[in-house]
């Protein structure tokens, strides 16, 4: 039974060093982020081959995040962790000597590939852990805190550093630097975590009885539809932040003059942003409607913010200050959806480990998506292309917000206590 917990505007403080961990570990993952495409490029690959070293890694990421929530919950949210940071440190290593070191495709795609196994575990398994720890009523508004340090780390510090790192030591010596801050993040997670949470049933159940959890991730996908429907929302919602970091270097580097430091600092103000409405919407989600809210402010506004990402710059060219409009825009627009969070396991309320394994899914297969989109696109209908089909699919998802039904705060103007009690579809 959950205990009630102290809190600052939603943010647990039992967890406190936990949401900060995330904000480090991540801020080495996304030094990469911004500028790994067009390094691979320069090096003398096509932009189509730089883009299937990133669907690679996704997959693997979409794995990853996939079986997070049931492992978390069967070994424990630290332990899974710790696998998650180990991961990431030995393949970072191997992807720098062998990989890039080498300029070896085969080792590149191999390596970065099973890195991409790591950073989901690591973030994905704290999810699990807020799940466990914080009353389901506050749910929404403590992931709202925790994508607000995913964006600190992966965007804010992790795209606006290097800005600064390149010139000084080199897009190979920033590359490097990234083992600090992962080193540091998950350091802290093992040592300050460690008693915190509580000790799930599932983490007696015998290996045959784990592995049967473990399927369940993927037979509610099929039996619960409105657990489907969520799912493309899920992976339709970060579709143009992992898209954009492989695209727009391209755009903003290669055709319309912007220094490397400067698409950084621009992609860094993006994040910037989602730090706040990352927190703003997982409270407002509470009063206006869950899916109301992803529907409008996060689908339409994506779809909007998507196009202005790609015609503001074309029309003004290099101009800083208004390249930086569409950045703030989708910073507003791709935070809405946080209220999903709760959505998934308030739709499986018997199985929440695997409903979060779901969600984590989604999640993962966007990282997984978005590039593959890319790849597939650029060679035909080049850039404008991709930033038209990514605008379709938010289309689509607002369509599948009208069909998913669950109890939400806001909406069908029943009290908190109600949603937690909302029944899962046989």
């Amino acid at each position: 039974m959950q205990k009630k917990q102290a809190h600052w505007f939603g943010l647990p403080l039992n967890l406190l060093w936990g949401y900060i961990a995330i904000a480090v570990f991540m801020s080495g993952d996304g030094f990469e982020m911004a500028f790994l495409s067009k390094h691979i490029t320069d090096m003398g690959f096509t932009p189509a081959e730089s883009a299937l070293v990133f669907t690679v890694y996704g997959l693997a990421a979409a794995v990853a995040a996939w079986s997070s929530g049931v492992v978390a919950e069967i070994i424990t949210p630290q332990k899974a962790m710790r696998i998650g940071f180990i991961l990431w440190i030995v393949m970072h290593i191997l992807f720098m000597l062998f990989g890039l070191g080498m300029k070896n495709y085969p080792l590149m795609l191999l390596f970065y590939g099973i890195r991409g196994l790591a950073y989901p575990l690591f973030i994905y398994s704290f999810v699990m852990l807020v799940v466990q720890t914080v009353p389901k009523q506050q749910l929404s508004s403590a992931m709202g805190w925790f994508w607000a340090m995913y964006s600190i780390g992966i965007g804010c510090i992790g795209s606006y550093l290097p800005s600064f790192t390149i010139p000084m030591f080199g897009e190979t010596g920033t590359l490097w630097f990234a083992i600090a801050w992962v080193g540091v993040g998950g350091i802290m997670a093992l040592t300050l975590l460690r008693n915190v949470g509580t000790v799930s049933e599932k983490a007696n159940l015998t290996p045959r009885e784990k592995l049967t959890e473990l399927s369940r991730a993927v037979t509610i996908l099929f039996t619960n539809k409105h657990i489907f429907m969520s799912c493309m929302i899920r992976i339709i919602n970060t579709i143009s932040l992992f898209g954009f970091a492989v695209i727009m270097p391209m755009l903003f580097v290669g055709r319309l003059g912007f220094s490397m430091s400067e698409w950084l600092q621009i992609w860094a103000v993006f994040f910037f942003v989602t730090i706040f409405t990352n927190i703003m919407w997982g409270i407002l989600g509470e009063k206006i409607g869950w899916l109301r809210q992803v529907r409008w402010f996060g689908c339409i506004g994506c779809a909007i913010s998507s196009l202005a990402f790609y015609y503001l710059p074309m029309h003004f060219g290099h101009n800083f200050w208004m390249a930086l409009v569409p950045a703030v825009m989708l910073g507003i627009t791709v935070a809405a959806f946080v209220p999903m969070t709760a959505v998934f396991p308030v739709l499986e309320p018997k199985h929440k480990g695997a409903a979060i394994s779901i969600y984590n899914l989604s999640a993962g297969l966007s990282n997984f998506v978005a590039p593959a989109i890319a790849s597939m696109v650029l060679p035909f209908f080049d850039i404008v292309g991709v930033v038209w089909v990514y605008t379709g699919l938010y289309l689509l998802a607002a369509v599948l917000t009208l069909l998913v039904k669950v109890d939400q705060p806001g909406h069908h103007k029943v009290p908190a206590v109600a949603v937690q009690q909302a029944e899962s579809t046989p």
